[in-house]
């Protein structure tokens, strides 16, 4: 009787570590960031460089990967309320974020770009050109309080996507936005705003890194991904992500 007793519980035990070890890593990533994440409208799924990469970081550490879409601003408080486990997504590593989620090793550094009316051809080489005026930054960006702590615009107008910012610009409700240089370059590349055009003579001043973030305090899992992100980057995985998506 105790022999099948302690069969009956190793199976037990068995049977919970696999549950265990097929429970999915919960993934917030935004439907708005291409290339990093975006929403792929032939499948219906959560696309980019970001989700590659977690999705790569998956297969090398044995877990299953979950993406839930949400909003850039939402993505911390959805963490940190436990809907979620990782953010993956176009997020800078910055000093205020880690105080209250801990962050990967960095895996892409950039700094924002501005975009302007392509019917207006002034050669903007630093945001302070734009003195005066009403400008746009994407909510929760690293750019959005410097820019309105600047005071020098009479309005910073703060929207949840770039390509909403866009719209305005080409209407003519806002002189010009700012938004991560790699998606503002990706989405103008694509000809969907082709009323828009991004000046390139202008100079990023908030350049910084995106990472994958975690709960405070999750060693476990942020260990898992920097160790694939190192084996990664030696292999040459993460290049050819970035290749995959035009950035590197």
């Amino acid at each position: 009787m105790s022999r099948l007793l302690r069969l009956f519980t190793l199976c037990l035990v068995f049977i919970g570590s696999l549950a265990s070890a097929q429970t999915p890593l919960r993934v917030g990533s935004t439907p708005t960031g291409i290339p990093f994440t975006f929403l792929d409208t032939k499948t219906n799924k959560i696309s980019g460089v970001m989700v590659d990469l977690v999705n790569e970081i998956g297969k090398d550490q044995g877990f299953a990967v979950e993406i839930s879409p949400m909003p850039f601003s939402s993505l911390i408080a959805a963490l940190q309320g436990n809907k979620i486990d990782v953010i993956a997504a176009a997020m800078y590593i910055t000093p205020p974020r880690q105080e209250v989620v801990d962050f990967s090793d960095p895996i892409y550094t950039y700094g924002e770009g501005l975009f302007v009316a392509a019917k207006d051809s002034k050669d903007y080489k630093a945001y302070e050109d734009l003195k005066g005026e009403v400008v746009g930054v994407q909510i929760g960006t690293a750019y959005a309080k410097p820019l309105q702590a600047s005071g020098l615009f009479k309005e910073v107008k703060v929207y949840d996507s770039i390509s909403d910012i866009m719209r305005d610009v080409n209407l003519g409700r806002i002189k010009a936005g700012f938004g991560d240089y790699p998606i503002v370059a990706y989405q103008l590349g694509q000809g969907v705003f082709p009323e828009t055009r991004l000046v390139k003579g202008y100079k990023s001043v908030w350049v910084g890194s995106v990472g994958i973030a975690v709960r405070k305090g999750d060693k476990a899992t942020i260990d898992k991904i920097n160790a694939a992100l190192r084996k990664f980057k030696a292999d040459g995985t993460i290049d050819r992500v970035l290749a995959r998506w035009n950035l590197k």
